[in-house]
């Protein structure tokens, strides 16, 4: 069998740092994306090979994956990128990663599941930062309180982000987002609640963080019926958030969606690598039942970029070495709780 991975969108930030860790991990993966000189630009740079190819061609998309084992995309928007790859996917058999960390891009491909057992391959998005982290502190909370009933989970990221997360996150801290009640998806608009929560380093402010994909990945690796997930954020994104439910005629006009795309243009790609070393993700995780009966585990980690490439490549380790379970998987479902312990730099659950 191949063991063959394939990395979409290796012209990205994130994507360019997961080929580079896993080159420094001795993996060569195949690099791939839709521009030519700028992919044979890194792919010089690291001495990898490259395909070149769109998602707007199945055919070109189908031919690139026949020989691959398994794709990472690190390509976003996710909402986007995931559909045409893993319909490659389905008709190569070969198993589907990626970087993404909304609830609706978890959502789609959890609504392939069926698909993806029938064709005996693995979904497994969320390798990076996205939820690895979290969802293994879910696992491991689950497992210490079986009979938990209540999950809260918090994070923190302390360094820089990139054009790419701007992106994503800052055109539509408006939108409706969602938690966990009793099982089901209710919605909820961003930072409905506030929590204050010290990570070891004094305490701040977390407000809920509505489209985290933690609220369906916890729920599928723990069964936990009631799931929030909340988030450190800067104090104006906090602010801008709070204020949504007010100021969603200013975030719905195309001026103020102009002026914040020409903004993120104006971002660095990504933080430094001086920068990633100063950096640091902090996870708290609360877990009870309906006796009152709690427990807790904090995860700390690398920088957020690092910590998604360090990730990354050990799930790409797994996957080479045969460890995959079919259908839509999370992290720590198929890898459990102290995979995340494997991670060079992260310190858990004390």
């Amino acid at each position: 069998m191949t063991s063959r991975v394939l990395l979409y969108g290796a012209t990205g930030y994130a994507g360019k740092l997961i080929a580079e860790s896993a080159k420094n991990n001795g993996l060569e993966l195949i690099l791939a994306g839709r521009n030519q000189s700028l992919l044979a630009a890194v792919a010089n740079e690291l001495s990898l090979d490259f395909r070149v190819f769109g998602l707007d061609d199945p055919q070109a998309i189908a031919r690139s994956l026949e020989d691959i084992i398994a794709v990472i995309n690190c390509s976003g928007p996710f909402s986007k990128t995931s559909k045409p790859l893993v319909d490659a996917c389905l008709q190569t058999k070969t198993h589907y990663l990626d970087i993404a960390g909304e609830v609706p891009e978890f959502q789609a491909l959890q609504a392939r599941d069926t698909e993806a057992k029938s064709a005996g391959i693995m979904l497994l998005p969320g390798v990076g930062f996205g939820v690895v982290p979290t969802d293994c502190v879910a696992a491991y909370l689950k497992d210490h309180l079986v009979s938990a009933t209540r999950l809260i989970l918090v994070y923190e990221t302390v360094g820089g982000v990139s054009q790419g997360t701007a992106n994503t996150v800052l055109p539509t801290l408006h939108h409706i987002g969602v938690v966990r009640e009793a099982s089901k998806l209710i919605p909820s608009r961003p930072a409905s609640k506030r929590r204050k929560i010290d990570f070891g380093y004094g305490p701040v402010t977390a407000v809920t963080n509505p489209w985290r994909a933690d609220i369906i990945t916890a729920f599928q690796t723990t069964g936990i019926p009631n799931i929030e997930v909340y988030t450190v954020f800067p104090n104006p994104v906090r602010f801008l958030m709070e204020s949504s439910q007010y100021l969603g005629w200013l975030f719905n006009s195309s001026l103020f969606q102009s002026a914040l795309a020409s903004l993120i243009k104006t971002l660095p790609t990504g933080p430094t690598a001086a920068e990633r070393a100063k950096g640091q993700v902090r996870v708290i995780g609360f877990a009870e039942d309906e006796t009152g009966q709690q427990v807790s585990a904090k995860l700390l980690g690398p920088e957020a970029y690092d910590f998604t490439a360090l990730a990354a490549v050990a799930v790409i380790k797994r996957v080479i070495k045969g460890e995959v379970r079919v259908g839509f998987q999370t992290p720590a479902s198929v890898y459990g709780a102290d995979f995340v312990l494997e991670i060079p730099g992260v310190i858990g659950f004390n």
